[in-house]
């Protein structure tokens, strides 16, 4: 099968080595068998997300992100219809608050986001740097990973991670974190979250699938070192939470 992916702007939106998400997205695909054709999406340029089974925007820096902001509005209407569509997308990082109705940044400056949810941040002078240890409801294990921003997010029902023990989440330390809804996933955990979280990878790679009618098959190749290097993280941030 072949898939189609959109990758927008991976120069401006590249913090952290965010690009590393579709890659490793696409290198899981392609060892069960498919095609898969990512197609960048650079400011200025037309694309028609008609078809796409797989939407990504990555981390940026504040000022990265309002450029991005600048362009990707004019898909709003048409992202809004894909993720009501069930097209499978992730937004990493800054790339999340654009989902959002409004994002405001440290000088007080409103900038509007493309509605695909109700929620706002508020960008601040104070960086939140800390590791992160949490929980989904999409799967048993933990999620780990690395957050550095200055933004709070309030208005978010449906987070990805429903539990935070360690680290901070949308509104502070220890608050649930990102944005789940339909088949987007959303998340300021850099890592990159799909390449520390093998459990996240299979669920992104399920979702584009199950648009296609396909399931993941039962046997799958498995990345040891991958796997390796989540359970270490995951063990020793385990031993760092307040509470379990």
């Amino acid at each position: 099968m072949e898939l189609r992916f959109l990758h927008f702007y991976p120069d401006l939106m590249n913090l952290y080595g965010s690009y590393a998400n579709v890659s490793v997205l696409r290198r899981y695909l392609e060892r069960l068998g498919h095609t898969v054709v990512v197609e960048a999406i650079l400011p200025g340029q037309e694309a028609d997300l008609t078809g796409a089974d797989f939407l990504y925007m990555g981390a940026g820096t504040e000022r990265a992100q309002k450029a991005a902001l600048a362009d990707f509005a004019c898909y709003g209407t048409a992202v809004r219809a894909a993720a009501e569509d069930g097209t499978a997308m992730l937004f990493a990082g800054t790339a999340m608050e654009l989902l959002g109705r409004t994002v405001s940044d440290a000088e007080g400056t409103v900038y509007e986001g493309i509605a695909l949810a109700d929620f706002t941040t508020v960008q601040g002078k104070k960086r939140l740097v800390e590791d992160v240890y949490g929980t989904t409801d999409l799967y048993p294990e933990a999620v780990v990973g690395f957050m550095n921003k200055c933004g709070v997010t309030t208005g978010i029902t449906t987070p990805l991670l429903t539990t935070v023990s360690l680290g901070y989440g949308n509104e502070g330390e220890e608050t649930p974190e990102g944005f789940h809804w339909k088949n987007v996933f959303a998340s300021e955990l850099t890592g990159p979250l799909l390449v520390k979280n093998p459990r996240m990878l299979e669920t992104a790679a399920a979702a584009i699938l199950a648009r296609r009618g396909e399931a993941l098959p039962e046997e799958r190749p498995v990345d040891t070192w991958a796997e390796a290097g989540y359970a270490i993280t995951a063990e020793q941030l385990r031993l760092r939470c307040k509470r379990p």
